[in-house]
């Protein structure tokens, strides 16, 4: 089957070389050789479809044969070889595509693939500067570029001036602390700061660098007189208040750490690592001063845009470590009404209730996980353990029995299922399943 992109790809190498055909004087002088064209085109297209490259190769060298200067089917050739991973071949063709012509980025891309798979890292520098005048996106591509070719005063420059014109992503700031950290850039970067500072005090930009980069080399007390300075010159400033909440931690300030930390939450600008480690430091402060835990639970929301952390799951697990189980399974229900399909999160919380010995909600909340994952086993274990503790011996008994069938090389638990149908058909009376189960453990258990 022909993918949607190759089909988009077909429209444009036919454009391409179609235009070509039709400009030419006598039209019907031309018709076979147009007609060869468009077939062993086709044969191309079909068989790169299917992944039969080697045979794409040979149909689209023969159209490259009566159009030699055709540029789209020199980048057709290229995609194939690179798919055959014949990467002399492959920057060969895209190279004669660049010199017909030099306007197309895809032509430029297909070099950049190559050389990118081989890992030649010099050889690509120029390709993405070129490709950056397609799309200036492709200056993180750069930036990449110069840190694994030990070129950092090339990727801190450019950097900058990505910083310059819009927040850098978290790679882009991971790539630039690392730069900054480096006995060659630290000290200088310091000392441009602050020099910076002093000559134009009400620049904000100037006072966050320096904070973060203080950070970084976890000399908070000097981040903190940054802080204090910045809040001097640029009292509206949010940025002050990342070493702010610390400073009122310190000092055992709850009321003022949790406006600041609000400051900072509210701040779209604040990248979510920052954000994070300051809700952290005040979760710690809140678990030790437990008036404190509603400003957690107010500060949850803020983090909704998070596709990566569930904050209320991660609160989960901190409260279960401190074996605080109520506020363990008040946190596990709040991270799944945030992800209702997060099948570990809900695993981990029926375990909570268990412990909590909380039986009628274990079997609730599991059959209802069983109706929308049938196929979990998990599910039916802790509902039959539920239902045998509340002593539903044969509600137990069908439910663990139904699935059994889903436990797919899992020896726990399916000596766990065999040991609460133990005790379901003891207390039924079913003395031959009973049996039956305890010979299946026995043997499991051999």
């Amino acid at each position: 089957m022909i993918k949607k992109k190759h089909i988009v790809l077909f429209a444009f190498l036919l454009f391409s070389f179609g235009n070509h055909l039709f400009a030419q004087e006598n039209p019907d002088s031309i018709a076979l050789v147009e007609d060869q064209l468009e077939n062993n085109f086709y044969e191309a297209v079909k068989q790169r479809g299917i992944e039969n490259y080697d045979k794409a190769i040979v149909s689209i060298q023969k159209c490259i044969e009566k159009e030699p200067k055709n540029a789209a089917f020199q980048y057709e050739l290229g995609k194939n070889y690179l798919s055959l991973k014949n990467y002399v071949d492959a920057e060969s063709a895209f190279k004669k595509a660049v010199e017909l012509d030099n306007k197309q980025r895809w032509y430029w891309n297909g070099l950049y693939d190559v050389y990118y798979q081989t890992k030649d890292y010099q050889k690509s520098i120029p390709i993405v500067e070129k490709l950056i005048e397609f799309d200036p996106n492709m200056k993180e591509d750069l930036v990449s570029l110069f840190m694994n070719t030990n070129q950092h005063g090339k990727a801190l420059d450019l950097l900058k001036d990505m910083e310059s014109k819009s927040k850098l992503t978290s790679t882009m700031e991971f790539y630039k602390l690392k730069i900054q950290e480096s006995n060659n850039y630290s000290k200088p970067q310091k000392e441009q700061l602050e020099e910076a500072i002093k000559k134009n005090p009400k620049v904000e930009q100037n006072y966050i660098d320096l904070i973060v980069l203080y950070t970084s080399f976890n000399q908070e007390d000097k981040a903190f007189e940054v802080a204090k300075q910045l809040e001097k010159e640029i009292p509206n400033s949010d940025w002050a208040h990342v070493s702010l909440v610390k400073f009122h931690l310190n000092n055992n300030d709850g009321e003022n750490a949790s406006k600041s930390m609000f400051k900072i939450l509210d701040n779209d600008r604040m990248d979510l690592k920052i954000k994070h480690r300051v809700f952290n430091e005040f979760l710690i402060f809140a678990y030790k001063n437990p008036a404190y835990l509603k400003d957690i639970d107010k500060a949850i929301p803020y983090f909704d845009i998070d596709r990566e952390i569930n904050v209320a799951k991660e609160l989960a697990k901190f409260f279960w470590k401190k074996n605080d189980l109520d506020k363990t399974a008040f946190y596990f229900e709040k991270g799944l009404k945030k992800n209702p399909e997060d099948v570990d999160a809900m695993e981990l919380y029926l375990e909570v209730l268990i412990q909590k010995q909380d039986y009628q909600l274990v079997t609730r909340r599991a059959d209802d996980y069983i109706e929308s994952f049938p196929t979990q086993a998990d599910f039916y274990f802790y509902s039959g353990l539920g239902y045998n503790q509340l002593k539903e011996y044969k509600k137990a008994k069908n439910i663990l029995e139904n699935g059994l069938d889903f436990v797919i090389e899992n020896k726990v638990l399916e000596a766990n299922f065999y040991k609460q149908l133990i005790i379901s058909c003891e207390n039924l009376n079913d003395n031959a399943k009973k049996e039956l189960y305890n010979n299946k453990l026995k043997q499991l258990q051999k």
